[in-house]
C-alpha cells in the first residue's frame, strides 16, 4: 500500500523539520513548501498528496491565497496552522474552505493526532454504502456525492456535514449536536462556523440545498418534500 502522503507548507524550515519528523514517526511522507506559491505548484503537479498542513502567514503567498486557489479545483483536506487568534481571521478559513484550524504553539502529537482523524473522516471504509435521498447520492466508500448524477466537490467538512444531515433526514438538529457529531470532541471554536459550512453547501447542492431548512434559534434539518 502506498504511504500516506502530506503536503507541509510552512516559510519556517525547522517547523517544517518537527512535523516532517512526527509525520514520519507515524509512517506517513511529507513533502514541503516554503510558501503559498510553491504549495500550490507542488500540488497542481502533484496528484498523490492526501492532506494539506497550511501555514497562514507566509510570503510571496499567505495560506488563505494559497487555500482559495487549491479549492477551486480540489476538495483535500486541509489543516490550517494558524498564530492569530481572531475569531474573523478563523471564520474567513472556514469560508474558504478548511477543515481544521490549529493555534500556534501546537504540540505535534496532536497536530498528528488531528491528521490521524482528518484522514479517517475522509476516507470512510465502510463496504459501499451509500444514502440517497431527493436526487443527492452520497456515497461513503467513494467520498463522492453527486446531484442528479452530475458529480459536486465537496471538502471533507461538507462531505460529513452533508452524511450527517442525510442519515438523520427529517429531525431538527441543534447546532451543539452538529459540532459534536461532525467536528467531533476536539473542535473549541464558535459554532457560527456551522452556518459557513452550511452556506457554501447549499451552495453547490444548488436547488438541492433547499432541503436544508434553518430551524431559527436551534439548528438546521434536512428533508425531502413530498418526497415518494
Amino acid at each position: 500500500m502506498n504511504k500516506v502522503k502530506i503536503l507541509v507548507v510552512d516559510d519556517d524550515e525547522r517547523m517544517r523539520k518537527l512535523i516532517r519528523d512526527f509525520l514520519g514517526a507515524k509512517g506517513f511522507l511529507s513533502v514541503e513548501a516554503a510558501n503559498g506559491r510553491q504549495a500550490v505548484e507542488i500540488f497542481q503537479d502533484d496528484k498523490n498528496i492526501d492532506l494539506i498542513i497550511l501555514d497562514v502567514m507566509m510570503p510571496v503567498m499567505d495560506g488563505y491565497e494559497a487555500l482559495r486557489t487549491i479549492r477551486q479545483y480540489s476538495g483535500v483536506p486541509v489543516i490550517m496552522l494558524t498564530a492569530r487568534t481572531d475569531e474573523m481571521d478563523e471564520l474567513k478559513g472556514f469560508e474558504l474552505g478548511v477543515d481544521e484550524y490549529i493555534g500556534k504553539p501546537f504540540s505535534p502529537r496532536i497536530l498528528t493526532a488531528r491528521v490521524e482523524a482528518l484522514l479517517r473522516r475522509s476516507n470512510v471504509t465502510a463496504g459501499g454504502d451509500a444514502l440517497e435521498s431527493g436526487g443527492i447520492r452520497l456515497d461513503k466508500s467513494a467520498h463522492m456525492v453527486t446531484v442528479d448524477g452530475v458529480h459536486v466537490d465537496l471538502s471533507v467538512k461538507e462531505f460529513d456535514l452533508l452524511q450527517h444531515f442525510m442519515e438523520n433526514k427529517g429531525m431538527a438538529l441543534s447546532r451543539e449536536s452538529i459540532l459534536t457529531n461532525v467536528w467531533n470532541y476536539d473542535y473549541f471554536g464558535d459554532a457560527r462556523t456551522i452556518d459557513t459550512h452550511v452556506k457554501k453547501l447549499r451552495a453547490k447542492l444548488g436547488d438541492k440545498g433547499d432541503y436544508i431548512t434553518t430551524i431559527w434559534g436551534m439548528g438546521y434539518k434536512f428533508d425531502i418534500p413530498r418526497e415518494a
